[in-house]
């Protein structure tokens, strides 16, 4: 795609294209870090399953099936690329959250011993956190905090004070779904390697926004979903050193992923990454994961990047001059604005954006320890992507003018 339209780019979104409405308004989407809108190729990958391409993998020996490995195997290819690993690194999985949950119960599970550390911070999703907790109980590891700085980052020298010899897993995600913050990633890979623990890193807000290279990270896991980055719901993947995916044992069972099994109850299993891919995949959901990429691909990362910056500069300044806010994370990376309108808790400001036409996230966004840190209850998140516009931004920050008048006489006068 050479260079960058943003009108051109949103006609290629029917929700963006088709005047969809909200409340009697045009749909305003600022809610992109918690999914994205999909493109009509996407759209078009998953239809084309059901009707032209219905199959199983690996179930059959006749063309349709065929084609359906072949297509399996590309997505893989194309994923790896995405991430500079390699193919048999990728385990697809239904996102972020299942691929995080594979890492702590078929990995960490069984080289955490009583005593050993896990690192978190406060930031961190539920996703990148229950689990760590379940394995606390069970193993008698112990969780630890990243203390983060005073507007909120992870700072290496923060990393470096908190890592032991006793640390096992470090669990971070790249950038914080709340406040937005990107982690020194090579260097926190480095540190947990020089204490012989392992980097678990949750790519949920940053594989979508950012150009990512594992092998020059030097991570050992990396999580990631879909439909964060265009494609559909269902559908993501873990990334793991192979020798490691290789130490590890599935924790689900069934077809495809056995090399046989006896009436002695006696079973083996193939490589990685087929040893995690029990039972029928999500299909179609591979199908639009690979046209996704594909598609934000060639809108470049670079442009994306820059794209976002421009948005979140652009919001910030226009959000400050209202004078009616009060913003947790000006000076974070990604394209996310998090702040409350003040005198309005969060849940009644985006409920009254929502009568606008404006799609925005309120609440404590499944990172609630982090609440105690910001010292709020809760939060209003705006968050952007590529295909975002000034003049939506605009919408928001008309609405954040007349929230606290408007709303406070409409439901409590």
């Amino acid at each position: 795609m050479s260079g960058f339209d943003v009108n051109k780019i949103r006609q290629d979104f029917p929700m963006l294209s088709n005047g969809i409405k909200m409340q009697g308004h045009p749909l305003v989407w600022l809610d992109n870090a918690s999914t994205t809108l999909k493109p009509q190729c996407v759209l078009d990958a998953v239809s084309s399953y059901y009707t032209h391409r219905t199959s199983n993998s690996h179930r059959g020996d006749y063309d349709l099936c065929a084609e359906m490995d072949r297509e399996v195997e590309k997505t893989r290819e194309i994923a790896a690329k995405l991430i500079g690993a390699e193919p048999r690194e990728i385990v697809f999985t239904s996102g972020d959250t299942d691929s995080l949950n594979l890492v702590a119960e078929c990995f960490a599970k069984e080289v955490l011993k009583e005593g050993d550390e896990i690192l978190l911070t406060e930031a961190e999703h539920a996703s990148n956190v229950l689990p760590w907790y379940r394995l606390q109980k069970e193993c008698g590891a112990l969780i630890r905090f990243i203390p983060l700085s005073k507007g909120g980052r992870v700072t290496i020298d923060n990393v470096r004070a908190s890592i032991s010899n006793k640390t096992k897993i470090i669990a971070l995600a790249e950038v914080t779904n709340v406040l937005g913050y990107l982690l020194p990633t090579k260097e926190i890979a480095a540190l947990a390697h020089e204490v012989g623990a392992y980097f678990v890193v949750d790519g949920a807000q940053s594989v979508p926004h950012k150009r990512i290279d594992v092998k020059e990270l030097d991570i050992d896991f990396l999580a990631f979903s879909g439909h964060k980055m265009c494609g559909p719901t269902g559908i993501g993947f873990l990334y793991g050193k192979y020798d490691l995916l290789k130490r590890m044992d599935p924790y689900r069972l069934g077809g495809g992923m056995n090399v046989k099994f006896d009436v002695c109850g006696t079973a083996s299993f193939l490589e990685p990454p087929a040893r995690f891919e029990a039972g029928t995949q999500n299909l179609e959901g591979i199908l639009g994961l690979k046209a996704a990429i594909e598609y934000v691909s060639s809108v470049g990362f670079e442009n994306i990047e820059k794209r976002e910056k421009e948005l979140k500069q652009y919001a910030v300044n226009a959000l400050k001059k209202t004078g009616a806010v009060t913003i947790y994370n000006e000076d974070s990376e990604a394209g996310i604005v998090t702040f409350n309108v003040d005198g309005v808790f969060a849940q009644d400001a985006a409920t009254y954006f929502n009568s606008k036409g404006i799609a925005v996230r309120s609440g404590q966004h499944c990172a609630k320890i982090l609440n105690d840190f910001l010292s709020t209850v809760a939060t209003i998140r705006a968050s952007f992507y590529f295909y975002t516009t000034e003049e939506e931004i605009d919408a928001l920050v008309e609405a954040v003018k007349t929230c606290k008048g408007e709303y406070l006489n409409a439901y409590f006068i």
